[in-house]
């Protein structure tokens, strides 16, 4: 059974983080209840849900610099949630709230120029805003850091680099990134070869529900196993042949 290196390692969705709606509290009231406006109307919480009008509410708070309600219009405009769907859109206020070191606004900035969704497509641009929520402990962010790096899109080609950015990312929990760093230390990309290593990783991708990890542990501890029962077969032999004691 071969497995191809990294098969799996694609880059995610901008939509891949979803922040959970919440009322703000704030000395700043009348901003925050603009804010939580939009959160009423967008969750129906005692009126009908209407997402024109947390759009509308929304977008006074991002006029006036608030970086949640940036996140959240740009959001709006590339689902096209209360108003009209609309990338370039999306970019503008994404890159308003960026600018404040709005992680998630970074990282999904990342992926419309990697995609070339609302902006042209600059792989260059996608390493850039991507390392920038790679600096703040954004796991996916690490992850598809190291993807651009295997690949060597928007970078130099680095192996190392990206081995070490699966492994930030992993440390944090990111499946996919576990399952990158297992093929890795599998492989020997960027980290010396270590099959233990490997199955480590694997094994916590396989707790999160991995199948294709799952898989390839099964293929490995397959293939440790029948290791193990050559190298016995073969001191067996030099044991009859020889008269040398087994290892244990």
């Amino acid at each position: 059974m071969v497995f191809d290196l990294f098969p799996n390692q694609v880059i995610r969705s901008t939509t891949k983080t979803d922040k959970t709606l919440t009322l703000k509290p704030s000395p700043q009231w009348k901003t925050i209840a603009q804010y939580n406006l939009g959160v009423i109307y967008h969750e129906g919480i005692g009126v009908p849900r209407n997402y024109k009008i947390a759009a509308k509410w929304w977008k006074r708070v991002a006029e006036q610099g608030d970086a949640d309600a940036q996140y959240i219009l740009g959001k709006l405009y590339l689902e096209g949630q209360g108003v009209s769907q609309d990338g370039k859109m999306a970019v503008k206020w994404w890159s308003l709230a960026a600018e404040q070191g709005f992680a998630d606004s970074q990282y999904n900035l990342g992926g419309m120029h990697h995609d070339g969704y609302g902006v042209p497509q600059d792989h260059k641009m996608a390493v850039e805003w991507w390392k920038l929520a790679a600096e703040q402990g954004f796991a996916s962010a690490q992850h598809n850091l190291g993807v651009m790096y295997h690949d060597g899109l928007g970078v130099p080609q680095d192996d190392e680099h990206a081995a070490k950015c699966w492994k930030l990312a992993a440390e944090q929990g990111d499946v996919e990134a576990q399952y990158a760093l297992a093929l890795a230390y599998h492989e020997g990309s960027g980290i010396p070869q270590d099959d233990k290593s490997a199955m480590k990783w694997l094994r916590l991708a396989v707790a999160q529900g991995d199948a294709e990890a799952q898989q390839f542990l099964d293929w490995l501890l397959a293939m440790a196993a029948e290791k193990k029962e050559i190298t016995d077969l073969r001191y067996k032999q030099l044991e009859f042949d020889f008269g040398i004691p087994p290892v244990n």
